[in-house]
């Protein structure tokens, strides 16, 4: 969302993507994304990936899971989050998305595809490493017939920055879905959640973000 918003300011949006691939919470990012894109007039699209579903015993597809549930002191314990990395994990999501964007940008004239990497998630994720991105552009050199990149302008930036980044560029935070869960409210324990929380602590964001929680 917040890439979003940067994105904007920094020229024309031609398309957004959600991917469903059977996740728990695709209904609810979709909703949100949905929000996001009327509130910029930018043209959404949803793709399906139910193959991804079918190869992964992901917490975040898998029919009765439950991602694992941090305390907010967790988020600072690598063997937590990495227990929680693992469980959460979809095998080559990233680039698999990043492939497809790709083939839309191409065809649609666009040089650029924005993802919503970060620093902070980097140290578990590494495909939302910088490194990651250089990776996948060296890529996407061989694998477009224009020239098409990936750029992050979150990247380098842990969550609180990103929202204090959005809300310097009024970002509709209060549009955010960051729960593993599809429930009726964000749960407020999963990593995402707790993550989101610790990095709208104290700010404006947090009071946007008011009851959205059920934890």
């Amino acid at each position: 969302m917040v890439n979003c918003a940067l994105a904007v300011a920094a020229g024309p949006v031609v398309l957004a993507i959600t991917f469903d691939y059977g996740q728990h919470a695709v209904f609810r990012e979709i909703d949100a994304a949905k929000g996001v894109c009327a509130r910029y007039s930018i043209p959404h699209r949803r793709i399906s990936l139910p193959w991804l579903a079918e190869i992964t015993s992901s917490d975040l597809v898998r029919e009765g899971a439950r991602p694992p549930e941090l305390t907010k002191a967790d988020l600072d314990d690598p063997e937590k989050t990495k227990d929680s990395a693992r469980a959460v994990w979809v095998p080559n999501r990233n680039w698999i998305m990043i492939e497809i964007a790709a083939a839309f940008a191409e065809v649609l004239g666009a040089g650029r595809i924005v993802a919503g990497f970060n620093r902070e998630e980097a140290a578990t994720f590494p495909d939302n490493s910088a490194a990651y991105l250089e990776a996948v552009n060296r890529s996407l050199a061989f694998s477009s017939g224009a020239p098409v990149q990936v750029i992050s302008y979150t990247a380098q930036m842990n969550k609180k920055e990103i929202v204090q980044a959005g809300l310097r560029n009024q970002a509709p935070l209060a549009k955010v879905w960051s729960c593993y869960r599809g429930e009726e409210k964000m749960c407020g324990f999963c990593e995402s959640c707790r993550r989101l929380k610790r990095a709208v602590s104290g700010t404006e964001a947090e009071e946007m973000l008011n009851g959205c929680f059920a934890g």
